[in-house]
């Protein structure tokens, strides 16, 4: 306990200190992250805690952007709500949408629920570019974000604090309302509903709240990305805003309270560092997501918890050698993984095809700094001797793990 609060106030002050190590495009990337983050954890308490699946989570977080876009024109940063305080408007405007959307989706359960979900976001996507009045059309609705409290909230930093702060208390009231006895009756949803709605407790009323909690949250995410956008458009309905917070919760583990928000953060600053690189940043993102399903279902933060016990378990001389090992193989099958889908990339574009039937051959490949033969051996034997390397280390290390752990039983 002690080791994870030292962890956590540690973290805490790495992201206060952040912006003084980092350039201004940067920053704009950590309060991306923020967001990212505290999206996950609001959607994680729905189908994390409740279980309760949603393909359209997009719809609360941009019901919440809007509202907070149009607080922002009709109150102009002053009055009873300055700036920092906006997100309230994308609050309340997400749990009353959630309350709504809820009471209809929590009639069903299961894949009737997740199709009602997904419906919902989606109609809210095909109505928003003819509502102009509400969401702007097409071009969306702008927004300044005016001075406050002796802030002109100008500069990426001060957005970038505006948004940590939110960040921190909303996460502190989630973490809040897990130890509550609505957080845990929530938590009985996942676990026997029916053994809830025996014992007199209204399942129905309890999945709205959950439902609505978790809109009321997801409407605070939205009103940070308009503030550090200054505008919202309807894209932020799209299908791919509801998938990319499933694939980042589960990536980062539902079943730990900050993974989803660490898988969050985790996986915007790599669609942000390697998407100008590459144009299968995606396709990492999907295979990735698959991995964790198949081989760890608890996700990322759930493998830093079993390499832990491990180390408790087997003593850190004979599980530190073996957890490099393992570390080895993984880098090394990473590695042959992103050559082999970076030279197919190439090989299968558009423009190499083009470049192959305008010289009747095929070209060299550009990439890691060197050119690449299509046809030569070496070309294809790096990926397959890295993936294979891998795989030998990596079976070595289970089978050593496997023995140990046989021993001290």
């Amino acid at each position: 306990m002690r080791t994870s609060t030292s962890l956590l106030l540690g973290g805490v002050a790495l992201l206060a200190m952040l912006p003084s190590l980092l350039s201004a495009a940067l920053i704009n990337a950590a309060v991306q992250m923020l967001i990212a983050a505290l999206f996950a954890s609001a959607y994680s308490l729905l189908a994390g805690r409740a279980g309760m699946l949603s393909f359209g989570h997009a719809a609360y977080f941009g019901v919440g952007a809007f509202a907070t876009v149009h607080g922002m024109n009709a109150l102009g940063g002053t009055g009873l709500l300055p700036t920092p305080l906006l997100p309230l408007v994308g609050a309340a405007a997400g749990f009353a949408f959630g309350v709504v959307a809820g009471w209809v989706a929590t009639q069903r359960s299961g894949t009737a629920f997740a199709m009602i979900t997904l419906a919902i976001a989606e109609i809210l996507h095909a109505l928003a570019p003819q509502l102009k009045g509400l969401f702007g059309g097409e071009s969306g609705i702008s927004a300044m974000r005016m001075p406050a409290w002796g802030l002109d909230f100008g500069s990426s930093t001060q957005v970038y604090y505006l948004a940590l702060g939110w960040v921190l208390l909303s996460l502190l009231l989630l973490y809040f309302h897990t130890l509550t006895p609505a957080g845990r009756l929530t938590l009985g949803l996942r676990e026997n509903s029916h053994r809830l709605r025996f014992l007199g407790y209204d399942v129905h009323r309890l999945g709205v709240s959950a439902f609505a909690i978790s809109g009321l949250f997801s409407g605070i995410a939205g009103g940070l990305q308009v503030l550090a956008n200054e505008a919202a458009n309807y894209v932020v309905f799209e299908a791919s805003v509801s998938a990319s917070v499933v694939l980042n919760s589960y990536i980062g583990g539902v079943g730990v309270f900050l993974g989803p928000a660490l898988g969050a953060a985790l996986m915007t600053f790599f669609g942000y560092a390697v998407s100008d690189t590459t144009q299968a940043w995606l396709l990492y993102q999907g295979v990735l997501f698959v991995l964790v399903m198949m081989f760890m279902p608890e996700g990322l933060v759930g493998l830093g918890g079993a390499a832990a016990r491990q180390v408790r378990r087997l003593g850190v001389a004979h599980a530190l050698p073996l957890l490099l090992v393992w570390l080895l193989a993984v880098l090394l099958l990473a590695a042959g993984a992103v050559f082999l889908i970076e030279l197919l990339q190439r090989l299968c574009s558009h423009d190499y095809r083009a470049m192959a039937a305008m010289t009747s051959s095929l070209p060299p490949v550009t990439m890691f700094g060197g050119a690449w033969e299509a046809t030569g051996v070496v070309t294809w034997a790096c990926p397959l001797a890295l993936l294979a390397l891998g795989g030998m280390l990596l079976v070595y290390a289970q089978r050593r793990l496997r023995t140990k752990e046989e021993g001290t039983s």
